[in-house]
């Protein structure tokens, strides 16, 4: 198992945190998709997994910042965007929040290959997201 996994898993369990909660469909995707990558039963996503502890969006998108690393290609960019789609779409109802990550993520690589860019732009889209979500916290 690689980091990459992990980390995809993660950010899976934390898009399904934007909204606040985590539906009952959404749920079932989580375990689902955690026990074909088998990371079920990971010390670090059991915790995650089970809603022992809620994710922050900011966690979320830290763990995006890692999954795609410094100089992130379109492919791993769509490669995300259709991980979070599923879930986004596994309980029939699309929040605002998870709209807005798949919007600016299809965004980010429809403007581009240049890695340089594609980096700038999705940082400057990870802190937009940040300081929204961080704004409706706080």
């Amino acid at each position: 198992m690689t980091n990459d996994v992990k980390t995809l898993v993660k950010i899976l369990i934390g898009a399904a945190w934007l909204d606040g909660k985590i539906q009952p469909e959404e749920r079932q995707y989580l375990y689902q998709v955690a026990k074909e990558k088998g990371v079920a039963d990971d010390q670090e996503i059991q915790p995650l997994l089970h809603e022992l502890r809620s994710v922050k969006p900011n966690e979320c998108y830290q763990w995006v910042q890692e999954y795609l690393g410094d100089h992130p290609t379109s492919d791993a960019c769509q490669n995300l965007i259709e991980a979070i789609s599923g879930l986004v779409y596994s309980d029939g109802a699309i929040a605002d929040e998870e709209a807005k990550l798949l919007t600016r993520l299809q965004l980010v690589t429809a403007e581009g290959n240049a890695s340089d860019s594609l980096h700038a732009k999705l940082l400057s889209v990870i802190r937009k997201l940040y300081q929204r979500g961080a704004s409706q916290i706080g």
